[in-house]
């Protein structure tokens, strides 16, 4: 029997994603959670066989939690499942240990060969993406830039993100520049945005 966490944030997606999952002979959800936080703890305590995670949750991003399984529990296999079918997540999935990465529009048969693929070892990618995460290149922004693009997406003044990454407005400026460079853009807002799209952010 595979024991699979399900980190979903939406409750019905998840209520429905658990039912489904657990009508197959061969698998068996062993938490149901909404948060990263929740899904490292619950992760940790269970020892689940595969971890299937969101990357939009509260408190952090399945990219998030699906590295720091990779560091406390390098035997769970993790397997992203996201709405946003972007080139940079699939990047940073890889980067960050994933052994799979679906987007949600499949059917759940595949998503129950997915969870049996990964186990066995396997790399299992949406094909589309794949081809797309190629074409986009790897992503060139630094942590600091995408920290900074992130705080801006919201609009944020220069002043506004100086005070919440606790850098001078100077350094702020240097950062949104060279972001603004590298994305091809023409103000930190269109680079941010820009940057989130690929998901680069």
């Amino acid at each position: 029997m595979i024991r699979l966490l399900l980190a979903e944030d939406q409750g019905m997606m998840r209520g429905a994603l658990a039912l489904l999952l657990n009508l197959e002979p061969d698998i068996e959800v062993v938490a149901e959670v909404g948060t990263t936080v929740e899904a490292i703890e619950a992760a940790l305590r269970l020892r689940p066989d595969v971890a299937l995670l969101d990357i939009e949750m509260p408190g952090g991003s399945g990219l998030d939690a699906a590295a720091t399984l990779r560091e406390t529990l390098p035997r769970c296999r993790v397997l992203i499942l996201t709405t946003f079918g972007r080139p940079g997540y699939l990047r940073r999935a890889m980067e960050a240990g994933a052994a799979g990465f679906l987007v949600k529009d499949g059917p759940v048969e595949e998503l129950a060969v997915a969870i049996r693929r990964v186990l066995a070892g396997e790399r299992v990618i949406d094909p589309a993406l794949a081809a797309a995460a190629l074409s986009a290149g790897p992503n060139p922004l630094t942590d600091r830039e995408r920290q900074v693009l992130a705080v801006a997406v919201d609009g944020a003044t220069v002043a506004d993100i100086a005070v919440r990454l606790h850098l001078s407005e100077s350094t702020v400026r240097n950062y949104l520049s060279a972001a603004i460079g590298k994305t091809g853009t023409r103000n930190r807002i269109e680079a941010a945005l820009s940057a989130r799209a690929i998901g680069w952010l």
